[in-house]
């Protein structure tokens, strides 16, 4: 079974790394210049590096006519393909929209056979067969038959009481200057990375879970970093509890909708 998912950021590769793990067949496409923030648990590295690799699991920059061949390997195969163009010539099973726009960009049912919606802005039933829960709580990871994901609330869910102030956002526009890595315990205060020498500090104590890579652009306010309160290197070389979730209702999803046949 060839499933497409559209996006390859932390999200997109937990499900991608479920989906593979139960044998299925992974195409992803990804931007240009991805922005993804926790870099070392996203094949949207393959853009940069040409591989990436994610709990042992390898991913490969192709291009369509390359991408059936690299996952007849064994390997994932991610694409730079904006408008999931690529979906004409591949003709998947399976289109998963794990881009987290929070917005419907262009998703229909009539993309393949069988099309599921990740996250807030997809109704079940209108624009995707399925639309699969994101929100941290008591639905994460459920899947949506009918209706749509919980809205986006603009605030990040609570980890070790902490929420927004995990956030790193660029303090101004410019090219973005680090001066920590990810997987660094950082106290509160201190400075991870600077524009314009203006620094981005860290509001809590914890280890960079994700950061942008130096010398990315970017605009102020822009999410630049995540630091993860509860202070367990390993997390940040390893898909997410809530990306792993969310892949667990996609692999429900299209399980149900093949025995349902």
């Amino acid at each position: 079974m060839l499933i497409l998912i559209k996006g390859a950021g932390d999200l997109a590769s937990g499900i991608a790394l479920r989906l593979f793990r139960c044998g299925m067949d992974i195409v992803m496409t990804e931007l240009e210049k991805p922005t993804s923030i926790r870099r070392t648990v996203c094949f949207s590295e393959a853009v940069f590096h040409k591989t990436a690799s994610v709990e042992d699991v390898e991913a490969v920059l192709s291009d369509k006519e390359r991408a059936l061949e690299v996952v007849s390997r064994g390997k994932i195969a991610v694409i730079v393909d904006p408008a999931c163009a690529c979906r004409e010539t591949l003709k998947p099973d399976v289109l998963v929209d794990a881009r987290l726009m929070k917005r419907n960009d262009g998703t229909t049912m009539a993309d393949a056979p069988f099309v599921i919606g990740v996250g807030p802005g997809f109704t079940a039933g209108t624009d995707c067969h399925a639309v699969v829960e994101t929100q941290r709580g008591h639905r994460l990871g459920r899947v949506i038959w009918q209706g749509a994901a919980e809205k986006n609330t603009g605030i990040p869910g609570f980890i070790a009481g902490f929420s927004v102030e995990r956030l790193l956002r660029a303090p101004d526009d410019g090219e973005f200057v680090t001066q920590k890595s990810i997987g660094d315990i950082v106290k509160k205060g201190e400075t991870i990375a600077t524009v314009n020498g203006k620094p981005m500090t860290a509001e809590i104590d914890g280890v960079l879970r994700g950061l942008l890579p130096d010398g990315a652009r970017v605009k102020l306010g822009m999410k630049s970093g995540d630091i993860d309160p509860r202070c367990e290197r390993e997390h940040c070389f390893t898909a997410s509890d809530k990306a792993l979730a969310v892949g667990g209702g996609v692999v429900e999803a299209i399980l149900w909708n093949m025995n349902r046949k």
